[in-house]
């Protein structure tokens, strides 16, 4: 066991400085670790090195302790692994084009950390991955060269848990899980590791915390397909789903309240079920409930559609040659994330469509250079003459910082997927 002098001058890297790597970095420099960021995104590496941050949901007080530390550095020099006590790799698991899992950046990140990594280094993964990614794809990759575990190297998993936005909920008060290859790797990360999080959750192995992050998250997945399923059968009874939800969470005991909305975004609800069911069927077993969930998450982009042409039609217009404004791309309120977004869908139909498409998002000015489509578009101003201009606006996001009642007093028609205007009566709010 080392003592805590020991532990604090170790130096602490990660590989991938996005919407998780970035925000650790700043807790790992928070608790005083000299801290290296690595990234293969030059753009982001330039930014970091001249003082300046591109998540616009982090603090400005936290960013301005953060720079003035003189505690991080980042690069894209992989080489500077070998200076590295511990790495945690923070990189994207997407899904390819047949919802498959794609694990090139871990691998890729593995391949770096065994070509350079320093003796004894601990390395954590951090991505969501399925239950067995740990142990079956990246010690193979580290014992490249004859090296050992808990001998030249310490492998864990400790799954991420970033809630961009939450301002109760940070990185470093969220319980930290962890579980390591063998107990010795296990006991290396919680020792430091429980030098920069409030608490540490300690499990078995590295499968239980991988498949930890994948319940989280397959949870709230099936729960919000069962909300947006209930969405579509009450708006046909003529019931408004908003109001039965806020009922029901007047019980004390037996329910917790999930939200509907045009489908699901961020970089885990939407993908990390498909790893699970993918990794089940190949001991044999079909993920029904968790397929049909993503079934009808996936599908809510295209309700949002026909609801869109209803509301139109009322109006005597068609979709094909409309003008429709589109509020909010983010994946969710108050933040610049926009990967996965229902909102990039939306665009994408209603183009498919015949329409004229604009969208408006004060967090994100410009749509571009991303995994999930080839759109190129920018933001608009948003004026009482454009929205007089529309045929029809869809509310995609709810950001807070917008006047949604000067939208429904300019508007023809106005479509709610969020529940934005629950406060305002008018004839032309439709709720999708």
């Amino acid at each position: 066991m080392e003592d805590s002098k020991e532990i604090r001058e170790k130096v602490l890297g990660i590989i991938g400085l996005g919407y998780v790597g970035l925000p650790l970095a700043m807790e790992f420099v928070r608790a005083g670790y000299k801290t290296i960021g690595f990234d293969i995104d030059v753009k982001k590496i330039d930014k970091l090195s001249n003082g300046e941050i591109y998540l616009k949901h982090i603090q400005e007080e936290r960013v301005k302790d953060f720079f003035n530390s003189g505690l991080f550095a980042a690069t894209t020099d992989f080489l500077r692994l070998n200076e590295v006590d511990l790495v945690s790799i923070c990189v994207p698991t997407p899904l390819d084009k047949y919802r498959q899992p794609d694990l090139s950046f871990v691998e890729n990140s593995a391949r770096a950390v065994a070509e350079n990594f320093k003796q004894g280094a601990i390395v954590v993964l951090e991505s969501t991955v399925y239950p067995g990614t740990t142990r079956e794809v990246l010690l193979p990759i580290l014992e490249t060269g004859g090296n050992k575990l808990d001998m030249e190297f310490y492998l864990a998993f400790s799954p991420e848990r970033e809630d961009p936005g939450n301002e109760k909920f940070t990185t470093k008060n969220i319980p930290k899980v962890v579980g390591g290859l063998t107990k010795q790797s296990r006991r290396k990360v919680v020792e430091i590791y429980k030098t920069i999080f409030d608490e540490i959750v300690e499990v078995s192995s590295a499968e239980v915390a991988e498949a930890t992050k994948i319940l989280e998250n397959t949870y709230r997945s099936v729960n919000i397909a069962l909300v947006n399923e209930l969405k579509i059968i009450f708006d046909k009874m003529g019931i408004n789903v908003w109001e039965v939800i806020e009922a029901a969470k007047t019980k004390p005991f037996g329910f917790t309240p999930f939200y509907p909305g045009p489908g699901l975004g961020g970089h885990c609800i939407p993908i990390d079920p498909f790893y699970l069911s993918w990794k089940a069927r190949k001991f044999g077993v079909n993920t029904r409930f968790i397929e049909l969930a993503g079934e009808i998450n996936t599908m809510m982009p295209e309700y949002v559609i026909m609801k869109t042409i209803s509301a139109l039609n009322r109006k005597k217009k068609s979709l094909k040659d409309s003008k429709i404004l589109v509020i909010g791309i983010a994946y969710k309120r108050n933040i610049d994330d926009s990967r996965e977004s229902p909102g990039i869908k939306i665009i994408e139909l209603l183009q498919e469509g015949g329409a004229e498409v604009s969208y408006y998002d004060p967090h994100i000015p410009q749509i571009y250079d991303m995994r999930q489509t080839d759109l190129v578009m920018s933001s608009v101003k948003l004026t009482e003459e454009l929205l007089k201009e529309q045929d029809a606006v869809i509310i995609v996001t709810a950001h807070s910082n917008i006047d949604y009642k000067n939208i429904v007093d300019n508007s023809s028609v106005v479509i709610d997927t969020r529940n934005a205007l629950s406060g305002i009566k008018s004839s032309k709010i439709f709720r999708a």
